[in-house]
């Protein structure tokens, strides 16, 4: 399965709810914070909803 590494490249503060708690479901909660995940279509559905606020690239 692919892997994908997420980084948190902009503030969660004076973001709706959802969006902070979907940050931390993915494990991120600073800034610059880098998690890896499998990419799974729940973790990728998670990231679209926060896709302005992180930044993917595919691990090799």
């Amino acid at each position: 399965m692919k892997k994908i590494r997420v980084k948190q490249v902009k503030s969660q503060i004076r973001r709706p709810k959802n969006q902070k708690l979907t940050l931390v479901a993915l494990g991120l909660r600073k800034m610059n914070q880098v998690v890896e995940h499998d990419a799974t279509p729940s973790i990728i559905g998670m990231v679209n909803t926060v896709k302005h606020l992180v930044s993917v690239e595919e691990v090799k």
